[in-house]
């Protein structure tokens, strides 16, 4: 039998390659205004094109389009590396650090390796190289399965300004943040702060996140989901009966859990 067609390995710059590559700073600077502006520097507030250097600060422009006293900008403006008080050397360090370790580094290993005086600044650094690699999620597809919690404390537990009524113990009537969310067989989650779990919003979230091409949507029993049935093809699974995964999906249920909790938790917190 053939051997399936291997996808091309993509190139890595070795250790060697990095040094050679990136000698100094000024390698570092010239790097990244070629990659960011190949036809030449522009605006990165209006695109205007008609900027000049400024003969007193190296790296740095000056746009008269876009202010009245003239908008000034460098080559970190706005990106990843502004303000910040690490070198650009540093910084495509982590970043060929984080792009060539097969399982992936934690901040902590990066701080160990970079000699940085705070875990914190290698944390900050990791965060930001993660954020500028993610990509849109396009809407969910394949068997996704959605579901909402409550985070957050009781209402009866905080400040009397801040209660919004409610004194249960959980859920409805409680206080806490209700969360919507979706995840598919690949892992991907979309997380959402909402209002209530009634059918309007549930719908309203289906549909902004998850395909209509979707092969199976799993949800639980809860009737705001009841009107998903005509749209999409809808699997239940009844938590009182026991279930754990819909009759009609193979996956194996709270697969992505985990992850789900954190992007919930991380929804909440910056809402």
């Amino acid at each position: 039998m053939a051997r399936a067609k291997q996808p091309p390995q993509i190139h890595q710059l070795t250790v060697a390659q990095f040094e050679k590559m990136f000698p100094d700073e000024e390698a570092c600077k010239t790097y990244l205004v070629a990659r960011r502006w190949p036809k030449g520097v522009c605006c990165p507030r209006c695109g205007n094109p008609a900027v000049y250097d400024l003969p007193s600060r190296k790296w740095h422009w000056q746009c008269e389009e876009c202010a009245p006293d003239g908008h000034r900008f460098s080559h970190i403006a706005g990106t990843i590396f502004e303000n910040t008080n690490k070198p650009l050397r540093d910084w495509y360090r982590v970043i060929h650090l984080m792009l060539t370790s097969k399982k992936g580094i934690s901040a902590r290993q990066v701080w160990r390796y970079m000699g940085f005086g705070s875990l914190k600044t290698a944390w900050y650094m990791c965060h930001r190289v993660r954020v500028a690699l993610m990509e849109d999620i396009d809407n969910l597809g394949g068997i996704v399965e959605v579901d909402e919690t409550f985070v957050g404390g009781l209402a009866k537990n905080r400040r009397w300004d801040k209660r919004g009524g409610g004194g249960g113990t959980g859920g409805i009537g409680s206080g806490k943040t209700p969360i919507i969310g979706a995840v598919s067989g690949k892992g991907n989650v979309v997380a959402r702060v909402v209002a209530n779990i009634n059918s309007d919003t549930l719908t309203a979230f289906v549909r902004e996140a998850v395909s209509h091409k979707v092969s199976l949507l799993c949800t639980d029993q809860w009737p705001g989901y009841k009107r998903l049935d005509g749209e999409y093809p809808h699997g239940v699974i009844d938590h009182v009966r026991g279930q754990m995964s819909s009759a009609r999906s193979t996956r194996k249920p709270s697969k992505d859990s985990g992850r789900f909790s954190s992007v919930a938790w991380s929804a909440h917190s910056t809402n």
